[in-house]
């Protein structure tokens, strides 16, 4: 219902949204923050029309130098335009290939040079990791979901797996876990009325410190600290409301 919302609110801008952010994944003259900027745009404004509101908070652990992953936790369809939505610096996007073919996401995946991940096939995969690998290597910031599929558990987390951090282990590079709050409401949830979604940029982790880590080691590590965050947020809400 609050897709449909969007689309009815925004009726006469989506046809043209929707052809800036296909030329945008088809022309080689729109430069990689151009793209991201104006699908920055187009998600704020939807968010206006769906009556959703993103509360962010900080961002001021994101590494100040480019060349960084998040690592959020997965609650549903609207995760990815929460960061598009609050985060200030430029990311690119890696999603599962049966959503690689819904339009406008097709588009947007393109606009952002992101990559679609065959779960099913190893070869593939290893390409995408070794892919994502050197883009980071050369300053570009990813956003990927370790769990792999939404937890449909609402601020429940699965199981984080360790195949996810490759990319940043090989390339050295940050990660910053992420907790998502609520993002499940948006879109899993059959209403249109006013939500806010919560997402909490946490402290990174610097190759320093997990170098000697495990990538299932790591794994354990980023959600037991976003199950920790979650945890503290919602109890202080609630404290704060009893008060």
């Amino acid at each position: 219902m609050r897709i449909a919302m969007m689309l009815i609110r925004l009726f006469l801008k989506t046809p043209y949204y929707f052809m800036r952010i296909w030329w945008c994944g088809k022309s080689k003259k729109v430069s990689f923050e151009e793209s991201f900027a104006l699908i920055k745009k187009v998600t704020k404004a939807a968010n206006r029309a769906g009556k959703v509101t993103v509360e962010a908070h900080g961002l001021e652990n994101i590494p100040d130098e480019d060349g960084f992953v998040f690592f959020p936790n997965h609650q549903g369809m609207y995760d990815v335009l929460v960061f598009l939505d609050s985060c200030p610096r430029p990311f690119s996007i890696v999603i599962k290939k049966e959503a690689s073919n819904i339009i406008l996401l097709k588009q947007i995946l393109a606009a952002l040079e992101g990559y679609p991940m065959d779960r099913e096939d190893v070869r593939q995969s290893m390409k995408v990791i070794m892919n994502i690998t050197e883009d980071v290597k050369k300053g570009r910031n990813f956003l990927i979901f370790p769990e792999g599929t939404r937890s449909r558990m609402g601020n429940k987390l699965l199981d984080f797996k360790g195949g996810s951090f490759k990319s940043a282990t090989k390339a050295k590079a940050p990660i910053v876990p992420c907790a998502l709050i609520d993002s499940f409401k948006p879109f899993d949830e059959n209403s249109i009325q006013p939500v806010t979604v919560k997402v909490i940029y946490m402290k990174p982790m610097y190759y320093e410190e997990y170098k000697d880590m495990k990538t299932v080691e790591i794994a354990a590590e980023v959600k037991r600290r976003i199950e920790n965050t979650i945890e503290e947020f919602l109890r202080n809400s609630e404290s704060q409301k009893i008060s």
